[in-house]
């Protein structure tokens, strides 16, 4: 059974950090894409960040230099660095993956992590 578990949310000022991570686990042949995917109370989930498995990034507009993702494809881990949060990054952050297993390649979801901006 394949997971994904995200960590590293939680409370902080505007202008703060947070690093998240996403931990996979389970029978993997191989993970392609990762990205991270965020939900506001009210709105629909959206895209945050995205990285192959070359490393190639790609950023939403909203938080193009200020969140930078990353992977460590030995530890199947991905990460995104958040730096001077703004209170509209507010909401459920989401790991995503195309992850390859023995019955194929499937999109994985994890459970999401709680990011609260709040002075």
């Amino acid at each position: 059974q394949v997971q994904l578990v995200e960590s590293g949310g939680g409370l902080v000022r505007p202008g703060g950090s947070l690093r998240l991570s996403c931990a996979a686990s389970g029978s993997i042949f191989g993970i392609y894409v990762m990205g991270w995917y965020r939900q506001a109370p009210g709105k629909q989930r959206e895209l945050v960040a995205t990285i192959t498995s070359g490393g190639s990034t790609n950023y939403a507009d909203s938080v193009k230099g200020r969140f930078t993702i990353s992977r460590d494809n030995a530890k199947r881990t991905m990460y995104l660095e958040m730096n001077s949060l703004l209170p509209e990054d507010t909401g459920v952050y989401y790991c995503n993956a195309d992850i390859v297993t023995a019955g194929g390649r499937w999109n994985y979801w994890g459970q999401g992590t709680q990011v609260t901006l709040s002075s």
